[in-house]
């Protein structure tokens, strides 16, 4: 168990940015909903994806931007990744200018002007919970996934709390008996030996473009297309990529715009096309806006049809 050592840097935002609405964000998300919270701070463990240890953190809001705290020294990676994880790494200076060139888009970002997406802590995670949520709740899959970290990951404590970190790939590699069917976990296996290959690593994904990374991800064990989007737009952090199936999307696009129900995602594609490029950051905020509605009622807070 890693106790807590004060070791810190900040970030600064270029670009509006708001850490409370990103706290708001960490109690609706199902993958972080069950983070303990006292509305100040983000607390969490991951392992690194520069070293596959794991590392506790600890995000205050501070002047322009966040303080970080963190249970062992951060070299210039660590705190690229923490960066990617806050969506810190992006200039966001530009992103104003397109949501208010889109009276839609524009709308549902006044609401929250300075939330930023959110990523799982790196790409692997992202992964593992693509497949675990499959056919399943994210609720549930939110237990599970928090289950196998008790049960295999490296525990931290952070200010009195103790946080289990998701395991790396090197422990997931030979694991069984994690409450999935068989398929699953040999997915997981899978996805394990593609993260040790650099594979799933935000810098290589994020070098490559959008279309080719989402393609090469496809061709991973478990991963189809919204599996894709999700590891690359929630995982690795890509800021203007385009999910290429992702149907509680589409119905939320759909909605908002005013489009057909039965409108093909080749529609959404095209709405998204005004929003480069910061794809994600926007298709990220239609997704929040909708976050606690019923799954047949995934509007856009606040949105009258076809508006």
């Amino acid at each position: 168990m890693a106790l807590m050592t004060r070791h810190g840097f900040t970030l600064t935002a270029r670009g509006p940015f708001d850490f409370g609405a990103t706290l708001r964000f960490t109690q609706e998300w199902p993958v972080t909903g069950g983070l303990p919270s006292d509305g100040r701070a983000l607390r969490f463990a991951y392992c690194a994806e520069s070293d596959w240890l794991p590392i506790g953190v600890t995000v205050t809001a501070a002047p322009g931007g966040v303080a970080v705290a963190m249970t062992r020294a951060a070299g210039p990676r660590i705190r690229d990744e923490i960066a990617r994880i806050l969506s810190l790494d992006v200039d966001g200076s530009g992103f104003a200018e397109i949501a208010e060139a889109d009276p839609v888009l524009g709308d549902v970002w006044r609401r929250s002007p300075g939330l930023r997406p959110l990523c799982f802590w790196n790409p692997w995670e992202a992964a593992c919970w693509a497949v675990i949520v499959q056919r399943s709740s994210m609720v549930v899959a939110a237990r599970i996934k928090q289950r196998i970290a008790e049960r295999y990951g490296a525990r931290v404590t952070l200010d009195g709390e103790t946080y289990a970190a998701f395991p790396p790939p090197t422990t997931l590699l030979d694991a069984g008996g994690l409450g999935l069917s068989a398929q699953k976990e040999e997915w997981l296996r899978g996805l394990a030996r593609a993260a040790l290959d650099g594979v799933l690593t935000a810098e290589h994904l994020r070098a490559l473009d959008p279309e080719e990374a989402l393609a090469e991800l496809r061709a991973l064990p478990g991963v189809g297309p919204f599996s894709a989007g999700l590891i690359l737009i929630r995982g690795a952090g890509a800021p203007d990529a385009f999910p290429g199936d992702e149907p509680r999307l589409f119905a939320i696009l759909r909605e908002a715009y005013g489009l057909p129900r039965d409108a093909p995602p080749a529609a959404c594609r095209k709405v998204a096309e005004a929003w480069r490029p910061y794809r994600s950051w926007a298709s990220f905020l239609f997704r929040a806006s909708a976050y606690g509605a019923p799954d047949d009622e995934r509007r856009p807070r606040g949105f009258a049809r076809g508006r």
